[in-house]
This record gives structure tokens, C-alpha cells and sequence, in this order.
């Protein structure tokens, strides 16, 4: 397989050095150049033709958010945003992933040595995931079918195709309706929260709780950002907060959320325990503490995301009895967590995400 060729577009010489150097650590990554501002990425990438691009936020000339936008109108790519966790990295990054970015790594921590190890693994993983998205697939034309061939006689017969279910479930029960709502999400999610939402309508007689893989920096903004567009209220959680209908409580960053049955509709805790995952929040941790404490009936959701978080969870919710349903892989920004719930055997229904909003409100009767 061909190496994933990355451009870097940054300002500053040492990120742009400091990135190659973690990219090229990867025999499967190649970086084919670099770029100081916007319009120097712009040539580059018509004349480099990059697989996938990491684009900083503020630059000379032409910013982040103004080349992001000529890139998915002139030639669309996956682009891996650079971003500051300031309040103003944070609120310019959450626009550049509704523009079309993919994902983003934190400028600061990308220098630091102490954890320079794991900043470089994410961002390969990342590189390699994000040039291979769905989103941005690059169909190749079909190969012609081969002619049909007589086998010689004595020859052994070929093993029959193997027949593998396509990743589909079934429909999402409507009965008995669900009185929790219950979401994760990771790479892609801001987008897809941002599609979601908004199509539900002020009505949704339940509380829905959301983990979406994000720094601390990050969520509040993010939480008005969907409140400012959506019907229903969409806030970042806070601890020992009762649950309302047709409030949506979105995870803060670096804490895990927790429900706990206390209240006509439950209550949230947040906690850094257990400190042993891999994502704070972590969807399987919200997910569990939804199965193991939440005596009514519940519908769960995973969307797009890297890795398995949220797979666990699921199937412990459904060996409860819960509605599940994860997103298909033809809109996932990456098809890594809603294919672990998959193969885990806990989804009743596979969808793309365009549809979601439809199959909520049939289930919801709203």
C-alpha cells in the first residue's frame, strides 16, 4: 500500500519541524512538503496533491478557517486541524470542523516532550485514520468481472463465497418508548451533534446524556454552540445536577459523567474516576453507569468515532433491555466505534446518520 502523503501547514518553522518529525517516525506516512500560511497551502496542494493536510488556526496572509473553507470548495480533503486550547483556539476549531475539518490535535501539547510519545502515537493514528475516511474515499473504477472458467476434470473443487451480513440491524423497537436517551461519539461527533440536534425537536419528553471525546477547554463552548442552533437545551453537564426533559447534558472535558437514579428522572455525577481509561469522558464509563443504576428503559447511540469506546457500554445496556442503535458506516467520519458495537452483536439498528433524526422521532412519537 502506498504511503499516506501529508502536507503541514503552519507558521511557525519549529511546529512545522516538530510535526514531520513525529509523522515521519511511521514507515506508512510520508511528508511530501510543508506550507507557512494560506495561500502557500492552496499551491501546494494543487501541486502536491497531499492525502490529508494539517492545517494551524492562525497564520499570515490567508488563517486556518479561510483555507479551510477554499480547500472543501476547490479540492476537498481531510484536513487535521492544529489548535490552541485557549477559549479562542477552542471556539475557532469548533468552526473549522462545522466547515469541514475533520479533527484536531492541541498545538500546546505537541510540545511537550514529558508526553511526546503518546502526542505522536495519536497524531499517526490520526493521520492514518482521517486519510482514509469515508468522507473523503476515492472510488476506483470496478474491476471487469473475470470470465467464467470450466475446471479441469479432477480438479478440486473452490470453496463457496463466504456470505457475510452487511453491517445492518434491524428496525429500532418503538415499544416500550425509551425514557433516557443516551449518546457517544468521538472523531466526527462535533459535526454530526451539529446535524443531530438540531433536527429534534423542542418536544423530546427525555433527558439525553452525551460523551463526546473533547478537552476541558472545549465543551462549554461547544455545548452553546449547539444550544445557540437547537431546539431543545443543550448545556455542558454539571455535578449533582437533576435531569430534565428535553435538556441535552454534554460531558465536560476531562471528567467522567455518571448516572445515578435519584429523582423523578436521575442524576448526574461527575468524577475523574476511574483515571485508568483511555478517554475522559469515556462513553463506556457513562454507558455502564446507565446500566448498572438506570431502572427505566433506555435508548442508546453510538456515532462516528476512532477506536472502541462505547462498545462495552452497549452491551451491557442491551443485555438490559435498551433500544441501540450506531451509525452507518457510509456518514461515519471514521467507522471505528459504531463497528465495535456492531461486532459486539448489541445493535438493533444500523443508520446513516441522516436518518437518525427521523428514526429519534418516530421512537419518541414527537
Amino acid at each position: 500500500m502506498d504511503p499516506i502523503r501529508v502536507l503541514i501547514v503552519d507558521d511557525s518553522p519549529f511546529m512545522r519541524k516538530a510535526l514531520e518529525r513525529m509523522l515521519v517516525a511511521a514507515e506508512d506516512i510520508q511528508v511530501v512538503g510543508s506550507a507557512r500560511d494560506g495561500l502557500d497551502a492552496l499551491d501546494k496542494i494543487k501541486e502536491l496533491k497531499p492525502d490529508i493536510v494539517t492545517l494551524d488556526v492562525e497564520m499570515p496572509r490567508m488563517d486556518g478557517l479561510a483555507c479551510l473553507k477554499r480547500i472543501m470548495v476547490e479540492c476537498p480533503l481531510p484536513v487535521l486541524m492544529v489548535s490552541s486550547l485557549t477559549q479562542e483556539g477552542a471556539t475557532a476549531t469548533l468552526e473549522a470542523l462545522a466547515f469541514g475539518a475533520l479533527d484536531f490535535i492541541p498545538k500546546e501539547s505537541s510540545l511537550a516532550s514529558a508526553s511526546m510519545f503518546q502526542i505522536q502515537q495519536d497524531l499517526q493514528e490520526k493521520v492514518r485514520k482521517l486519510a482514509r475516511s469515508p468522507k473523503f474515499r476515492k472510488t476506483r473504477p470496478a474491476a471487469p468481472a473475470p470470465l467464467p472458467t470450466r475446471p479441469l476434470p479432477g480438479a478440486p473443487l473452490a470453496p463457496a463465497p463466504v456470505h457475510r451480513p452487511a453491517p445492518s440491524g434491524g428496525v429500532l423497537a418503538s415499544s416500550p418508548r425509551a425514557e433516557l436517551l443516551v449518546i457517544g461519539c468521538s472523531t466526527g461527533g462535533p459535526k454530526a451533534l451539529q446535524d443531530l440536534l438540531p433536527a429534534i425537536p423542542k418536544a423530546l419528553p427525555v433527558p439525553c446524556l452525551i460523551v463526546q471525546h473533547m478537552p476541558g477547554t472545549f465543551t462549554k463552548p461547544f455545548a452553546e454552540r449547539l444550544n445557540a442552533i437547537s431546539q431543545v437545551e443543550v448545556k455542558e453537564a454539571e455535578h449533582g445536577e437533576l435531569l430534565r426533559p428535553g435538556t441535552v447534558y454534554i460531558a465536560p472535558g476531562g471528567q467522567h459523567m455518571l448516572y445515578r437514579q435519584r429523582g423523578p428522572q436521575g442524576l448526574l455525577e461527575l468524577s475523574p474516576e476511574p483515571a485508568s481509561t483511555l478517554h475522559r469522558p469515556s462513553v463506556d464509563v457513562m454507558f455502564q453507569s446507565v446500566a448498572e443504576h438506570c431502572t427505566r428503559q433506555v435508548l442508546a447511540m453510538i456515532l462516528t468515532g476512532m477506536g472502541a469506546d462505547g462498545a462495552k457500554g452497549m452491551e451491557m445496556l442491551k443485555a438490559r433491555g435498551a433500544h441501540t442503535l450506531s451509525e452507518a458506516e457510509e456518514s461515519c467520519v471514521v467507522y471505528g466505534m459504531p463497528r465495535a458495537a456492531f461486532e459486539r452483536g448489541c445493535v438493533d439498528q444500523v443508520a446513516p446518520l441522516p436518518e437518525m433524526a427521523a428514526i429519534l422521532r418516530r421512537h419518541f412519537q414527537i
